[in-house]
């Protein structure tokens, strides 16, 4: 096995200054046009623009019968019925003096009426309609009331979601513009690592535990899985590797090789091959190990390989890269919030931590799991929470609030 060579040792980046210098390094990507049956919760690069007005005319917005309101003069009216407009048909003829048309919400009104009269205020008498009485509202839809041709509907940023896509629909529009998802390929490093569901056959093996979260993990928040490599503690595979993965992801995570003490080995492979290193090593609890860097127009992530350890510090820097890659933004994954502590808490550590916690279903509690360690995967199982606890917090009682994000 080829040998690391010695990466000299610099102090760790604080959480927030390398938080920092991967927002500034993120940006998105690259924009595309897709059909809209492709657009769903991908980010809009482009606003969305009308292409028509909506309604397309004036348009009843009950059942009843189009009438003129100068014809409703009296207690008791008499119109005659002249026939029927059906939602979907053309536009009727005009609407003389004296007469009523039947009409179905939705359908375009006859030129001349300004008003639908509903059914249930109606009665018919041979071929007249009799109006006892009409309520203070006119029931149409005027032309272009709802938008207008040319209106920006939804703004560059937005998340197409259920409703941005009936609005993109409403508004006659077959593609959108929206901003490139990410391209991630995850590259776990170690000798005893072996795809799950095959450690079992060699007692020295362990199952690669975090390459399908983190597959996960991407496509939650917005990128695209583009593959996944295992590989052992050799510095010219890494390096092919590495390569061959950058050709069409726009992030490489390297994962992995801390426990055998090779921490050194995926940057020293890359390094020769254009990696700039903007950090390496951050005083945070777990995740220490976690560096980033560039390669031409590329990121590369690299996560500590204890599976905690790995969960936290991707859900901290990856899913704000992916997001601020994708156009949604840095700061969305970010969305930190307060909840009472609900039992008494040890002071904290020298580095800032990032604890694994359950919240209350019901209510603002939260929970710090009792046992953290970095190594453990079935506190994975439980925490649905991380909590914030800075370098140097003293202890504090049940009650205090804490920040939290969703994990």
């Amino acid at each position: 096995m080829a040998t690391a060579p010695e990466i000299p040792c610099k102090a760790m980046t604080s959480f927030d200054a390398a938080l920092a210098i991967v927002r500034e390094n993120a940006a998105p990507i690259g924009m595309e046009s897709v059909p809209l049956a492709k657009a769903g919760r991908r980010i809009l690069a482009e606003p969305v623009i009308a292409q028509i007005d909506s309604p397309r005319r004036d348009s009843a917005a009950m059942d009843g019968f189009a009438v003129r309101s100068a014809d409703l003069a009296g207690e008791v009216m008499r119109l005659k019925l002249v026939g029927e407009s059906a939602a979907g048909g053309s536009v009727p003829r005009p609407l003389e003096r004296g007469t009523a048309l039947r009409i179905s919400t939705g359908a375009p009104m006859p030129p001349g009426a300004d008003r639908v009269v509903m059914r249930e205020l109606t009665r018919i008498e041979g071929d007249q309609v009799v109006v006892p009485g009409v309520d203070g509202k006119d029931h149409v839809r005027a032309r272009g009331s709802d938008f207008s041709r040319g209106d920006a509907l939804l703004p560059a940023g937005t998340r197409m979601d259920a409703r941005a896509m009936v609005v993109a629909a409403a508004a006659d529009l077959d593609r959108v513009s929206v901003w490139r998802r990410p391209a991630v390929h995850v590259l776990s490093n170690g000798d005893e690592l072996v795809a799950a569901g095959q450690a079992g056959r060699n007692e020295d093996s362990v199952p690669d535990s975090l390459s399908e979260g983190l597959a996960l993990l991407t496509r939650q928040w917005g990128g695209k899985p583009v593959g996944a490599s295992r590989l052992g503690d050799r510095i010219d595979q890494l390096a092919a590797a590495a390569q061959a993965a950058l050709c069409e992801a726009d992030v490489l995570l390297l994962v992995g090789g801390a426990s055998h003490g090779h921490r050194d080995l995926a940057r020293s492979a890359l390094m020769p091959l254009g990696l700039r290193l903007l950090f390496s090593g951050v005083a945070m609890k777990p995740g220490k190990p976690l560096w980033y860097g560039r390669m031409g127009g590329k990121h590369v992530l690299g996560l500590p390989g204890n599976p905690t350890a790995a969960l936290t510090t991707a859900r901290l820097f990856l899913a704000p890269l992916i997001c601020a890659l994708s156009g949604a933004g840095f700061d969305r994954p970010l969305a930190w919030h307060e909840r009472r502590l609900t039992h008494d808490a040890p002071g904290g550590s020298d580095r800032d931590q990032f604890l694994c916690a359950t919240g209350d279903e019901v209510g603002d509690g939260v929970r710090i799991i009792e046992r953290q360690e970095a190594s453990a995967q079935m506190m994975l199982a439980q925490a649905d929470l991380l909590v914030e606890r800075r370098a140097g917090v003293g202890a504090e009682a049940a009650g205090a609030m804490l920040r939290c994000l969703r994990f």
